[in-house]
């Protein structure tokens, strides 16, 4: 590689290891964290998104955690920016930045350099795509977009409103597709050069075991009670920001008394188990990570310093 600053970045799906990867290497490399979990930047669902306590942290300067109120939107384009931000700091410093998360989206970004162009904002149009998905389902209005936007469509879940109506206002604003407007976008070379790591386990079932396990912690550490703080707050517009994340509303039903406790446990469960799925989806595209398998190579730590040494040469 040439002589670049190296961002190093921790990618993979939910409960495989991440956060204590990242930790370890910031010890040993003199580093600094950056999130990149479209969860854990909000503030009041610490629990529900698995933000490193501070003896989790074990003094590494964090970043970009735990900064937006729960109510407020945050984009792809908002993140790259901070992040962007984040990363000459930490460099100006002389100290390593470590990027972790898994959001793919925000990673691509970032690692790709991707630059947004401004796009138009319709309050008018917004409110007129909000009512029509609450009068008919957001399974709709994903359809609805498929015919607009098929490759924009595929990688949403029904579930991330949010976005599946924004990309469709876009089309509505701009007369172009959000893909089109990707396609579009000016790409620069990149400042800094990407090591890209990646945690996962080859078991399958390993990992659904780590997620079911990593529930019941939670729930443990006050999940319930941070789910119904959410619920209970008449200000929020349950529809926006971290609200349409997994870990609080899964459990409005039990809370409007529709169905049990355990029901609505289960449930978290098997929605955390198929955003993992989502994840590897989106991370096996990218043939640039390099993966690290616990259940194979018990010292991660130990394999992950090989990597970053070989990539820096």
């Amino acid at each position: 590689m040439n002589e670049k600053s190296k961002v190093i970045c921790i990618v993979g799906p939910t409960a495989s290891g991440k956060t204590s990867l990242s930790v370890e290497l910031a010890k040993k490399l003199n580093g600094e964290i950056i999130c990149a979990d479209s969860m854990q930047i909000y503030k009041g669902i610490t629990v529900a998104s698995a933000a490193p306590s501070e003896e989790e942290k074990c003094g590494i300067p964090h970043h970009l955690f735990e900064f937006l109120e729960k109510g407020s939107e945050f984009c792809v384009a908002d993140y790259v920016n901070l992040a962007r931000e984040k990363i000459s700091e930490i460099i100006s410093r002389g100290k390593q930045p470590i990027v972790v998360g898994g959001t793919g989206l925000y990673i691509n970004a970032l690692a790709d350099n991707i630059l947004y162009t401004e796009q138009k904002y319709d309050s008018g149009i917004r409110g007129e795509l909000e009512k029509e998905c609450e009068q008919k389902s957001s399974e709709y209005m994903l359809e609805k977009l498929k015919k607009i936007d098929r490759l924009a469509a595929q990688d949403l879940h029904p579930n991330n409103t949010r976005r599946i109506l924004r990309a469709i206002e876009i089309y509505y604003t701009t007369g172009l597709t959000k893909t089109e407007q990707n396609e579009l976008s000016k790409r620069q070379e990149n400042p800094y050069g990407y090591i890209m790591l990646g945690v996962n386990y080859s078991s399958r079932e390993a990992l659904y075991e780590r997620i079911n396990m990593r529930v019941e912690k939670m729930l443990e550490n006050g999940l319930l009670e941070e789910a119904k703080r959410t619920y209970e707050n008449k200000s929020l517009n349950k529809s926006k920001g971290a609200l349409q994340a997994i870990g609080h509303k899964e459990f409005f039903e039990f809370f409007e008394g529709n169905i049990t406790y355990e029901e609505a446990v289960e449930n978290l469960k098997r929605s955390t188990r198929r955003y993992a799925k989502r994840q590897l989806t989106w991370f096996n595209r990218d043939n640039r990570i390099n993966w690290i398998y616990p259940d194979i190579t018990p010292d991660v730590f130990g394999e992950a310093l090989k990597i970053i040494k070989e990539e820096r040469q």
